[in-house]
Parts: C-alpha cells; sequence; structure tokens
C-alpha cells in the first residue's frame, strides 16, 4: 500500500491481528503537549468495525451520502449499498447526545435549583 500512511497501515495490521476481537488501549500519548496517560481506555465504536466496512464509511462520508456516487465507485446497485449500510448500522450503538432526563435527574435538578417547578412538572409529563 504505497499511498497508505504508515499509521494508517498500522492499525490495518492491528485490525487484522485482532480478528475481530476486543482491543484495549492502555496508553495515550500527545508528544505535543508532553502529555501521557495511562489507563483502560475504550475505542470508539467505528473503530470495531473491520477495515473494509471502515472503508466503505469513509466513501459514504466522503460522498456526502450519495448513494449514487456509492453505486458508482464500488461498481454496485442500489440494493447492495444498501444493504451494506444497513449491515454496518445493526454493528454500530446508538449514542443519544440529548437523551431525555429521568425522573430522579429531574428531580434532583429540581432540590438543587436549577430548575424551577414548573420546567420539572413538563419535564416530569413527557417522562409519560
Amino acid at each position: 500500500m504505497p499511498n497508505t500512511p504508515k499509521h494508517a497501515s498500522d492499525w490495518q495490521d492491528i485490525l487484522r491481528i485482532a480478528q475481530g476481537g476486543a482491543l484495549v488501549v492502555e496508553r495515550i500519548r500527545i508528544p505535543e503537549k508532553q502529555i501521557t496517560v495511562e489507563g483502560a481506555f475504550t475505542l470508539p465504536e467505528l473503530a470495531h468495525l473491520s477495515l473494509e466496512d471502515q472503508v466503505f464509511v469513509v466513501a459514504f462520508l466522503r460522498s456526502h451520502g450519495s448513494i449514487k456516487e456509492m453505486e458508482q465507485t464500488f461498481g454496485v446497485s442500489y440494493p447492495t449499498i444498501k444493504a451494506r449500510l444497513n449491515r454496518i448500522a445493526g454493528q454500530l450503538e446508538f449514542v443519544d447526545t440529548n437523551p431525555s432526563p429521568s425522573r430522579t435527574e429531574v428531580l434532583e435538578r429540581l432540590r438543587t435549583g436549577e430548575i424551577d417547578a414548573e420546567e420539572a412538572i413538563r419535564a416530569l409529563e413527557a417522562l409519560k
């Protein structure tokens, strides 16, 4: 892979060695800041995809989600692209970036004065 940056080929090697098994990063270094952090860090969802699926996701993003462009890039039909997207999506856990607060959280926000009684009532009614 002559046009592949060194770090990308390293990552590909790691994925091949792991063969789909769990990966845990135990050390992170930020050389520019001279910071090293050690611990057990889980990888983002996308890092758990196979290398081929990661390439597919990058191509999809670069095509701005155009299935027509993906058909041309990969030389396959619309149903094939949709099926692969569905299969990849099924492997990823959806993370709600704005989850509804629980009853306990609403009451705690009310107790600490972060929200007033009217806001608490609206939030609790929305949970029903």
